[in-house]
């Protein structure tokens, strides 16, 4: 099969990339900049210029492949305006994926995050928010979800709070972030708040089975580490960077203060028995060990 990937130089894309084309498929990746077009090539994909707000190029894309899979985000969480830019400009971009792909039958896959749920873990059956932060991307998800009567094998990989590789990436890597500049290791409330969490190279191949499996509008849950408390991420964090670890206001990060905050666990049990994946890297706070000192 011949992918059209966006966002395919990323943490995640980059294993999606190579996770694709170690099964034989081929890669055309929407590029940004001659930098991330070099990165492209040198994975074994084809590159395309062009960005999340370059519409025609997304058409152009769509069109050549036999199948897309969405992973690009303007990642901008610096303020609510600015994070309301990104989610904005995302769902114009997904809709114009969809459109183009509509009456082909052709798989799109995108992304959105694990839901919510008081009291237990989520699973793949349970909704996702539409309002808050980031319900935008939600609502855009929902509505790819909905082109499943129009003609295209659409699905979405939930994914956790936390994907990482080497000790970095998602909420974690933030975390991480934040302590770096700050000098403490810092968690919100009580720290008990559970995240979920899964390896890069697990998530791949999560959205390789999506694209080749996945039955039109269905959801599936990319969860290896069900909840991990966030002061136990923090404590190591703290350890490996040599600062102390502490409890800090919501307001340390920013719009995303809220569901740092949340505890969120969530399921995969269905995902794994549904489509065979089978998650083998390590968790969490073992990938932590690996957090560059």
């Amino acid at each position: 099969m011949h992918v059209f990937v966006t966002g395919g130089t990323g943490l995640i894309g980059s294993a999606v990339v190579a996770e694709l084309l170690g099964r034989g498929h081929t890669v055309l990746a929407l590029t940004r900049s001659a930098t991330s077009a070099q990165a492209a090539e040198a994975a074994g994909a084809e590159p395309l210029r062009g960005s999340l707000a370059d519409l025609d190029a997304l058409r152009t894309g769509a069109a050549r492949a036999d199948g897309v899979i969405h992973l690009a985000f303007g990642n901008d969480f610096s303020s609510p305006d600015a994070l309301a830019a990104a989610v904005a400009e995302e769902s114009a971009a997904l809709a114009a994926l969809g459109e183009a792909l509509v009456g082909s039958d052709r798989p799109l896959v995108t992304v959105a995050g694990t839901p919510r749920v008081e009291g237990r873990a989520s699973t793949e059956a349970d909704p996702i928010p539409t309002d808050g932060p980031v319900g935008g991307r939600s609502r855009a998800v929902t509505a790819i979800l909905g082109l499943a009567s129009r003609g295209v094998r659409s699905t979405a990989v939930r994914m956790p709070r936390t994907v990482h590789n080497h000790g970095d990436g998602g909420f974690a890597g933030m975390l991480t972030g934040i302590a770096r500049r700050t000098g403490v290791s810092g968690y919100p409330g009580d720290g008990t708040q559970r995240w979920p969490a899964v390896h890069a190279l697990d998530a791949a191949v999560l959205f390789r089975l999506a694209l080749e499996q996945a039955e039109p509008g269905t959801s599936w849950h990319a969860v290896a580490d069900e909840g991990d408390r966030v002061r136990d991420i923090a404590e190591v964090i703290g350890r490996r960077l040599g600062v102390p670890v502490e409890s800090v206001p919501e307001e340390t990060y920013g719009p995303l203060g809220p569901i740092f905050a949340t505890d969120q666990p969530a399921s995969s049990t269905h995902t794994q028995q549904s489509l065979g994946w089978k998650p083998q890297h390590p968790s969490l706070l073992h990938d932590l060990e690996n957090i560059r000192l």
